[in-house]
């Protein structure tokens, strides 16, 4: 391929869930499919099912997959050696009714995971609540695997969990192995490229598509579960000096992500790492080789390690949640 990279915004992937509403519709400037709820864009995805494509440019309408084949060392620098398919997932999701109580693998977890998957560690920001938010992460400290197993016969699987009211811009780390779901909000979702999801429980309804109850696997759930993830409560954000107007939401070791919050020029992204935008509120740009390349709210922006360091110039206050790739064999350099 012959293009020139550049940074890359792409088109959303919209899916239907019967726990979904309409509210993306707001955050995303590209319509939603009519007469459906929608539950989850997925705004960069590198799935053979889903690769969202991109959305402007010279190279618009490559898939991510085919960008991970073609400029894999562009995109990912040296990262490039060990990753053959982008590594993150990335995804709005509008939970306007509670998901499935539920659980992911490890990535230790081999005989639960499909080939060339991984498992799934993820985390939330959230952008939105009503009058019936709730969040459920982790069990109650104590609950035990027969404690699960008889809530599920007598639908009281919730008393087995923590719960909160999540307020905006909580940021809450959920860990493969913890029982997790929610709902009334809106969330920013970031995890492992993986898509093993093993339901508990789904509150004893019906898909309308289909008239029939979703599938569980309570088997496989209760065997990924730790027990050891309980209580789990919103992180509290550290104040960065890696970046002005920043504070770290999370740091860990398949992903690092900040908050940025800013009205002023700065410097974004990393020195021959890739770093990946997602405007959250606000409108901004990024000059790259003499060219604006515009931001906006709902959109997300991938910058290419070979790109590095840009300046990023808000039109208006904006908020932008910045993601980094951990360097596993590397030294990790801002």
């Amino acid at each position: 391929m012959s293009h020139s990279i550049y940074p890359l915004k792409f088109d959303p992937i919209y899916q239907y869930r019967l726990w979904g509403g309409r509210k993306l519709a707001d955050l995303l400037s590209t319509p939603l499919p009519e007469n459906e709820p929608i539950g989850e864009a997925w705004i960069l995805s590198d799935r053979k099912d889903h690769a969202n494509e991109v959305s402007e440019g010279p190279l618009q309408g490559t898939t991510l997959t085919e960008l991970m084949k073609d400029f894999k060392y562009e995109i990912m620098g040296k990262m490039g050696d060990w990753f053959d398919q982008f590594p993150l997932l990335l995804k709005f999701l509008d939970c306007k009714e509670v998901l499935s109580v539920q659980v992911h693998p490890s990535d230790n977890q081999k005989e639960y995971i499909p080939k060339g998957d991984s498992g799934k560690t993820e985390a939330w920001v959230v952008l939105e609540t009503s009058n019936d938010s709730r969040i459920y992460a982790g069990l109650k400290k104590g609950t035990t695997k027969e404690n699960l197993l008889d809530s599920i016969e007598n639908n009281s699987v919730s008393d087995c969990l923590h719960s909160f009211v999540p307020k905006k811009d909580d940021a809450l780390f959920i860990h493969s192995g913890t029982v997790h779901t929610l709902g009334g909000t809106v969330v920013f979702e970031v995890q492992e490229n993986s898509d093993v999801t093993f339901r508990l429980y789904d509150w004893d309804r019906t898909d309308p598509k289909t008239g029939e109850p979703r599938e569980l696997q309570v088997e496989e759930a209760i065997d990924c579960i730790d027990y050891n993830q309980v209580d789990i409560e919103p992180v509290i954000p550290v104040k960065s000096p890696d970046f002005n107007n920043s504070e770290k939401l999370f740091d860990d070791e398949h992903f690092k992500l900040w908050r940025i919050k800013t009205q002023s020029e700065m410097t974004v992204g990393f020195k021959d790492e890739p770093a990946i935008l997602v405007c959250t509120d606000g409108k901004g740009s990024v000059n790259y080789n003499g060219k604006e390349y515009l931001i906006d709210k709902g959109e997300v922006m991938l910058i290419p390690a070979i790109i590095g360091q840009l300046s990023l110039h808000p039109k208006q206050e904006m908020t932008l949640l910045q993601i980094a790739i951990p360097d596993k064999k590397l030294n990790y350099s801002l």
